[in-house]
C-alpha cells in the first residue's frame, strides 16, 4: 500500500515511465539531480503485494543496470512467469518429515550405506 507522502512525491516529481502486465506504475524522476550519479526510479505496488513480484524486465531498468526496460517481446518462451515466494505459508514446500506434514518421515529402504573413513 502506497502512503500519502509516496503519493505526493510521485505527483509532484515523478514521471510515469510505464506499467507492466499486472498493474505496478513505474516512474523515475523527472528533474534529475546533478549531484546524484543515478537517477531515481521507483514503483507503484498494488495492494497486499510482495516487492519481489516485479518482473524481469522492469528489474534491471528500476536498478538502473538499464536506460530503457525491456520490451514484453523480448520474453523467451522458456522464461515462466513469475510465482511469488510461498514460504512460511500454507502453500509453501514442506518436504517429508516436517511438523507441518505430521513430523513422519517415510521409512528407509535399505539403498543407504553411511559412511565410514577407512582405518
Amino acid at each position: 500500500m502506497t502512503t500519502i507522502g509516496t503519493r505526493l512525491f510521485t505527483m509532484f516529481r515523478g514521471r510515469l515511465i510505464g506499467k507492466d502486465a499486472d498493474g505496478r506504475a513505474y516512474y523515475e524522476d523527472r528533474r534529475p539531480r546533478v549531484a546524484h550519479k543515478r537517477i531515481k526510479r521507483w514503483v507503484i505496488y498494488r495492494p497486499g503485494e510482495d516487492p519481489s513480484a516485479v518482473p524481469a524486465e522492469w528489474w534491471n531498468w528500476l536498478h538502473n543496470a538499464d536506460e530503457n526496460p525491456l520490451p514484453p517481446t523480448a520474453r523467451k518462451p522458456w522464461q515462466l512467469p513469475f510465482q511469488p515466494n510461498l514460504t512460511g505459508e500454507p502453500g509453501g514446500y514442506r518436504p517429508p518429515g516436517s511438523d507441518y506434514n505430521g513430523g513422519r518421515r517415510p521409512t528407509s529402504t535399505g539403498d543407504y550405506e553411511a559412511w565410514t573413513p577407512d582405518s
